[in-house]
């Protein structure tokens, strides 16, 4: 299947852009997520699916939440071990992670498995991911299988736009091009993207929130295919269906960004499971 190597960029990514106030930025806005689940999350059993750079893992971890992070990228764990200098409060020994498709069900067994509660995660995290599995409504199930009775889950997708088609157009041709060719598309859409942004939002195109860098933005946002994305309605109607109600959202900032939701599970395990 073709794929944005994620993990190449979220290397760079940290090798180059990351900083300590990045870092405590996303620290910050971990902490209001996690303020707006209402849920204590010390000593809670902690899932990120696609932990990426791995701050919002790290965090959890800082937080006192015990932690498995799950990303189908090997090298996104060493970029994990590297990120680590930045929480030097850590004293966990290694963090768990598993290495693997939330699609695939040996995935699916091993965070089971892994999962330092009995009957699922209190937390499952996955922020920007799952619309980039290919399968992405099968993603979000598998992803709510794994929040415990009366757990939380935290999901930011992709929002369904008027030029979401041709997006998919553009990162598929990206992805299927040498990397000579991927630069010239960057170089070529980064003015169009800043001046985007500028326009629907008013504000400063380059003020990131979660400590990301505006340019590695961009990159993974041309790059990002597979590519879905859905209304928040629907989510929310297909998470319902799961037994989950919705806590609090956010709209996406721009209108192809990623809408933001917190869901709860219901304490019994219902829904069309």
């Amino acid at each position: 299947m073709l794929q944005f190597d994620f993990g190449q960029n979220w290397r760079d990514f940290s090798s180059r852009a990351l900083t300590g106030q990045r870092v405590a930025q996303a620290r910050a806005d971990f902490r209001r997520l996690l303020d707006n689940s209402k849920r204590e999350i010390k000593q809670s059993a902690f899932l990120d699916i696609g932990f990426g750079q791995g701050l919002s893992l790290l965090a959890a971890a800082s937080e006192g939440a015990r932690v498995v992070g799950c990303d189908i990228n090997p090298m996104c764990g060493d970029v994990l071990m590297r990120n680590r200098a930045h929480f030097p409060e850590l004293r966990l020994p290694e963090i768990p992670l598993v290495i693997g498709s939330i699609l695939e069900p040996e995935t699916l067994k091993r965070l089971r498995e892994s999962s330092p509660a009995k009957n699922g995660y209190d937390f499952v995290h996955s922020w920007g991911v799952l619309h980039h599995t290919g399968n992405m409504w099968g993603a979000v199930d598998n992803a709510a299988d794994l929040v415990a009775p009366g757990g939380v889950l935290i999901l930011a997708l992709y929002n369904k736009h008027w030029t979401s088609p041709a997006w998919t157009l553009i990162k598929r041709a990206y992805c299927a091009t040498p990397p000579i060719v991927q630069k010239l598309i960057i170089g070529a859409l980064y003015p169009v993207i800043v001046a985007a942004k500028a326009l629907v939002t008013g504000r400063n195109p380059f003020g990131m929130e979660r400590g990301m860098d505006f340019y590695y933005n961009v990159v993974d946002w041309v790059g990002g295919y597979p590519y879905e994305y859905a209304t928040r309605d629907e989510v929310a109607r297909h998470l319902t269906a799961r037994g989950f109600s919705l806590r609090w959202e956010a709209g996406a900032i721009v209108p192809t960004g990623c809408n933001e939701q917190i869901f709860v599970r219901s304490s019994s395990r219902t829904g069309s499971e």
